[in-house]
């Protein structure tokens, strides 16, 4: 089974991934990462969204084709990307046709929360800011993305809240799914 998390940046997805145990997975933007590096393009990660985007797209397409061939296993990723240009699929068709997963899961929090989380680790991540109404309308793009995605495959989408102290009963909910 292939499992699809996502979530947009201090919704605490990595934190959440952190503690689930059992199950392999897989980090999309480091997979591109490792790619994009070999061939020179990038020094960090951050700066993957700043390349032009159909570097982008076959960054995302060269991992795509890596990944695919994992079983049972978690695909940590977005499912859009906030650029200067817009909101970049993270989940195109040529890609989830590609990696085919059985569920699509979006880990969200209160966009209050997410702002908090964000200014914790400003010195952590370069991340360009969002105000408290672009961070919902992010959620609400993703959760619009992860539908659109999951009609093209026929997986289904689950919604699991990270709410503060609770890190752990939300990852309990991905792991049921396998």
């Amino acid at each position: 089974m292939k499992v699809v998390v996502a979530g947009i940046p201090g919704a605490g997805k990595t934190t959440v991934l952190n503690e689930v145990r059992g199950i392999e997975i897989i980090n999309y933007g480091d997979v591109m990462f490792s790619i994009a590096k070999e061939k020179k393009l990038v020094n960090d990660r951050d700066e993957i969204r700043k390349l032009p985007i159909e570097e982008q797209r076959k960054l995302q397409k060269e991992a795509a084709k890596i990944i695919s061939k994992k079983k049972n296993v978690i695909i940590d990723t977005h499912c859009t990307i906030k650029t200067k240009n817009g909101y970049l699929p993270g989940l195109p068709y040529e890609i989830i046709s590609i990696i085919k997963p059985d569920f699509i899961i979006l880990i969200e929090a209160d966009a209050k929360e997410i702002e908090k989380r964000r200014n914790k680790d400003k010195n952590i991540r370069e991340r360009d800011a969002e105000s408290f109404e672009e961070i919902e309308t992010h959620q609400n793009i993703n959760r619009m993305a992860a539908i659109a995605y999951a009609t093209l495959v026929n997986a289904n989408v689950k919604i699991v809240k990270n709410m503060e102290g609770k890190v752990k009963e939300c990852a309990e909910e991905i792991m049921k799914v396998f």
